[in-house]
């Protein structure tokens, strides 16, 4: 009897997905940082894209509203180069 290969697991890349009210349409600059939505942190960029869309969509009539995908695992390891598709 041979053991079923296991799939190789993918690996992690940390995004999160934020979103606020700008003070100006053109700048990234928030009106007010204690009103920040934090949607969530996400184990890559599809899922994260998925929450981005679905928040976006929803506020997509106040045009000072803009949410953002950060990718994290940059941040916490900007020493290598990770590729993510």
């Amino acid at each position: 009897m041979t053991k079923a290969k296991q799939p190789k697991e993918k690996k992690q890349l940390l995004h999160l997905v934020i979103g606020g009210e700008l003070s100006k349409v053109e700048d990234v600059c928030f009106q007010d940082l204690s009103k920040i939505d934090f949607v969530g942190a996400f184990p890559d960029h599809d899922s994260a894209f998925k929450a981005w869309k679905a928040a976006a969509q929803q506020t997509v009539d106040n045009a000072h509203m803009r949410y953002f995908i950060i990718h994290a695992h940059r941040l916490i390891d900007p020493e290598h180069d990770h590729h993510e598709h």
